[in-house]
This record gives structure tokens, C-alpha cells and sequence, in this order.
């Protein structure tokens, strides 16, 4: 099977494509920073988990260390590189933005170079839904004008793909972007609505609603990201020939753009009801207004992949919590 180099795999989509691809018998080098962003129990709980496979093997630091991917990748000589790691989540980059440059645009470099020097047979980079900023037509298709990033953190995510497309332009090399759209499920981040509203709701603290609740997400289960992730591995950009209907192939670039996203906005207050319906606790609410940065609603149009792919998210939202609040039991002990 082919050697695939995913970065990110502590984190949570990371760890979770990595079991994905070697339950598929694909031979992975898991690559992470293990940063103390949040609980670093829980990544390395992640991390055990990936080592007991005798397919995974890992390297634990930064990306923007000078020199060190570049030699990892070339000593794994991966076929394909799959670059989930960076500093995450929208709230934090208001209060650290250069975690975000060193991370986001500096590691993100550093993956190009190894990509360009291995002349790998696909490069697949994470970006985010939030690039849509402050776009308001939805549903968002990778073909709207994605010019206005209300976040620092999001305007490292479209630097990235601009990044991106110039490498694949001019050392051809076979390159997908992937915009995330709010990602939850079992083994998720603590700093994300999910997490946050589940330890309330067990610890019986209130918890924060922006925007009086009155905002909506397209939650896109764990599982469902990483299956379209494993299908766009073989989706690989070329020339006119490789183009599906609604496609963003570049003209320039074997390069392309595609969203992952269940394509169905859930209102807040909505998937805060589903979490209490779950527990059988009612949360105890803290009403706010809108944070600085946030949006009113993100919703994929997810056409795109299902054209290259076949395939479609598809979990309900009470399901996906129902697997989350399971998982945060048995974690927790609660």
C-alpha cells in the first residue's frame, strides 16, 4: 500500500484519518508538535492509540523547525502528504495571531518544500470554511470570491491556499485544498462549542451562547470529513482531462479547492437542545452577543466532492452527538 505523511495526527481530525488509512493497511508516519493549545493528555492519549499499529510510526516536532520535516519526509519518502497540523481555532487568534504565522505560514511552507522535493503524487492541505468570512450568500461554493477573512487565523487558511496554487503552478505539483466545515465527534477538541457545551452540561456550569443562540453551523461529523479526505487521495488534480461538473481546477495549476461539509445548517440552540436531549441534563444558559470575529452561519454546498468522490456527508446531528456524548462518558467517567 502506499506511504502516506499526515501531519496533525495528535490532533483530532489528524488522529482520526490516521486510523482511517491503517485500518486500510495504508503505512503511515504520523507527524505533531504535541502543543499545549489544549489538554496534551488527550493528544497523547490519541497519539498511544496510532502507536499500536504496527503501520504508524512518529515524529514529534514542530513544523516551522528549520530543516526537521524536510528530513523526516525525505526519510519516510511518502507518495502522498496529507497536512492537517496547524495552530487551530478562530477565538484564540485574537489573542496570539503569531501562533498562527509561525504555524499556519511557516510550517505550511516548510510542507510545500518537502512536497516539492519529493515530487510527491498528491499534496492535501486543510483549510477552513471560515475563509468565506464575511460572505453572506449561501450555500458557500469554492467558486464565491473568498476576499474578505474576519480572522487572522482564517486569512492564514487563504494564504495557504494561495501558497498552494503558486506551487502547484510552478513545480506541478498535484494539489488539494480542503475547506472544513465545523468538525465534531468523539476524541474533538476541548476548545470547540461541542466539548464545551458537554462539560457544562455534566459540570453544571454555565454555558457561553453567542449571539443569543441565534447563529448556524453545517457540523460535519469526524467520520464523514476524514471518508471524504481518504476518497480526494485519489482524486488527484491534472490536466482538462481529470475536471468533474462545478469543478475548481485551476487553469494554471494542477490544483483544486473542494469543501467538506454535511451541507445542512443546524441552528444553535437547536444542537444545544440535541446535546441536553443526549445527557438528560438541562444546560444552564449564559446568553451573550456575538464575539468579535464570529459569523452568523456557515453552510456547505458539497457538490464539488460528491462529484469527484461519489460521496456525501450525510450523519444527522443527533446522531453525531449521541456518538460524542458516548465517547465523553466512557473518557470521563462520567
Amino acid at each position: 500500500m502506499k506511504r502516506v505523511l499526515v501531519t496533525g495526527t495528535a490532533g483530532f481530525i489528524g488522529f482520526t484519518l490516521a486510523r482511517l488509512l491503517l485500518d486500510e493497511g495504508f503505512v503511515v508516519h504520523g507527524y505533531d508538535a504535541i502543543t499545549d493549545y489544549y489538554d496534551v493528555t488527550l493528544k497523547e492519549r490519541r497519539n498511544q492509540m496510532l502507536l499500536q499499529s504496527p503501520g504508524y510510526s512518529f515524529t514529534h516536532a514542530t513544523l516551522e523547525e528549520d530543516g526537521t520535516f524536510e528530513r523526516i519526509a525525505a526519510e519516510f519518502a511518502p507518495d502522498i502528504i496529507v497536512h492537517l497540523a496547524g495552530q487551530a481555532g478562530v477565538r484564540y487568534s485574537l489573542e496570539n495571531p503569531r501562533a498562527y504565522l509561525d504555524s499556519n505560514l511557516v510550517g505550511t511552507f516548510n510542507v510545500m518544500e518537502a512536497a516539492r522535493q519529493l515530487e510527491v503524487e498528491h499534496l492535501l492541505m486543510a483549510s477552513t470554511s471560515s475563509v468565506y468570512g464575511a460572505n453572506e450568500e449561501m450555500p458557500f461554493r469554492e467558486t464565491d470570491k473568498a476576499d474578505t477573512q474576519l480572522t487572522f487565523y482564517a486569512a492564514t487558511k487563504k494564504a495557504n491556499e494561495s501558497m498552494a496554487h503558486s506551487y502547484a503552478h510552478l513545480w506541478n505539483i498535484p494539489t488539494t485544498m480542503f475547506r472544513f466545515f465545523t468538525v465534531y465527534g468523539p476524541w474533538g477538541r476541548p476548545d470547540m462549542a461541542l466539548f464545551k457545551f458537554t462539560k457544562g452540561i455534566f459540570d453544571g456550569t454555565p454555558i457561553d451562547i453567542y449571539n443569543h443562540g441565534d447563529m448556524y453551523r453545517d457540523f460535519t461529523y469526524v467520520e464523514d470529513l476524514v471518508r471524504g479526505i481518504r476518497l480526494l487521495m485519489d482524486a488527484v488534480p491534472g490536466g482538462p482531462e481529470t475536471a468533474v461538473e462545478g469543478d475548481t481546477l485551476s487553469p494554471a495549476a494542477p490544483y483544486r479547492v473542494v469543501n467538506i461539509g454535511n451541507s445542512d445548517k443546524v441552528r444553535l440552540l437547536d444542537f444545544i437542545e440535541a446535546i441536553e436531549a443526549e445527557t438528560g441534563i438541562e444546560a444552564k444558559r449564559n446568553y451573550m452577543e456575538m464575539q468579535k470575529g464570529d459569523v452568523f452561519a456557515t453552510w456547505a454546498d458539497a457538490s464539488l466532492l460528491r462529484n469527484l468522490t461519489g460521496y456525501a456527508p450525510k450523519t444527522d446531528v443527533r446522531d453525531g452527538v449521541a456518538q460524542f456524548v458516548a465517547w465523553y462518558r466512557d473518557y470521563y467517567r462520567v
